[in-house]
């Protein structure tokens, strides 16, 4: 049986929904399935296709404008006709905009989408609603990652993810008794909020608390991230795109991070986090979560600078948020979301 997964970008890029689509594709592998994923050629150096770890991956070339890149997709897949007319399931993952020509072509056969986040740095605009709509019409049935998709965007889904984690720390880890040492772990742009980040290690340093922050990720404010570092002399270090963190969190007190995946990879290391979010539906995301108790969320730099310092001062006043953290984590295997994925299939 062959499932062909449609994302916009998969290995060797990192983020959430690559992590997403491979550890559930891993899974699907070892039950006996094929597994073919569709993504853009977001490197030219890249081979257009290539088997790696058992997935056939096929890269489209995407050179040009965002406004020619939908066609450069659409005349690929049309070209490919044979990957999408003998796949069993073809499942997108927050593009499903690139299959809506072969609907007409291929009125019959199911389709099923997992919508993995927002668009960009700001709120939803009235397309992304109707966007969002319209694949939900189109398709059989649909995963969201995080309950909040459901409230901004009024879908009907039939399941909610927050996607899963491969480790567990021991449950006889001790608690944290003093907080030296923190983990920053998301791009480095505007919407993960690594400026506001440092200005919260700016703060801290201000007040007499010089914590040290490990950076772990690179994006477009990478250079001005830095230079914020060395005119204000904090005490960072830049590590860049990090596949495996987790000897990062192995010694780390505490974790800053906007991202789920993050944020559950932090749960399962017994790691308490901060988040700080820059719009409503970015703090919703993490309010409307089942785990939002257990962590610090703020919308501004100097409340959760305050309580950071709060934590330096009480080192285990979170200690039980870290356990129930630790427990709920523990039930979010990728065996778990790789069921999901099964039951939407209804195999």
């Amino acid at each position: 049986m062959t499932v062909v997964f449609l994302c916009r970008l998969f290995y060797p890029h990192i983020g959430g929904v690559e992590r997403h689509v491979f550890e559930v594709g891993k899974r699907l592998q070892k039950k006996g399935m094929k597994v073919i994923v569709v993504t853009e050629q977001y490197d030219p150096a890249l081979a257009e296709k290539e088997v790696y770890k058992g997935f056939t991956i096929y890269r489209i070339p995407v050179k040009g404008s965002e406004k020619e890149k939908k066609y450069r997709i659409w005349n690929w897949l049309f070209s490919h006709l044979s990957l999408l007319k003998k796949a069993k399931i073809i499942h997108c993952h927050d593009v499903t905009f690139w299959y809506l020509p072969f609907r007409i072509l291929f009125p019959l056969k199911k389709i099923y989408n997992t919508f993995h986040g927002y668009e960009g740095d700001s709120l939803p605009t009235s397309r992304s609603f109707f966007m969002h709509k319209l694949s939900e019409v189109i398709a059989a049935g649909s995963i969201v990652v995080g309950d909040y998709l459901r409230t901004w965007y009024k879908t009907t889904t039939q399941y909610v993810t927050y996607g899963g984690v491969s480790v567990l720390r021991n449950e006889d880890d001790v608690h944290v008794k003093k907080i030296e040492e923190i983990v920053y772990i998301g791009r480095l742009d505007p919407e993960a909020g690594i400026m506001r980040f440092l200005e919260v290690m700016n703060i801290l340093k201000q007040s007499g608390y010089p914590v040290h922050l490990s950076v772990l990720g690179d994006g477009m404010l990478a250079d001005e991230a830095k230079k914020f570092v060395r005119r204000h002399r904090l005490n960072v270090s830049f590590y860049g795109f990090v596949p495996e963190v987790g000897e990062f969190l192995a010694r780390a007190d505490c974790v800053f991070t906007s991202r789920f995946l993050s944020t559950l990879e932090s749960f399962s290391y017994r790691k308490y986090v901060f988040c700080l979010y820059n719009n409503p539906i970015h703090r919703d995301c993490f309010l409307l979560s089942p785990f939002h108790q257990w962590m610090s969320v703020h919308g501004e730099s100097a409340k959760l600078a305050k309580s950071v310092i709060s934590l330096i001062h009480h080192p285990h006043s979170k200690d039980e948020d870290i356990d129930k953290a630790h427990q709920w984590v523990r039930q979010q295997t990728w065996e778990k979301v790789t069921k999901m994925y099964l039951a939407l299939w209804k195999m």
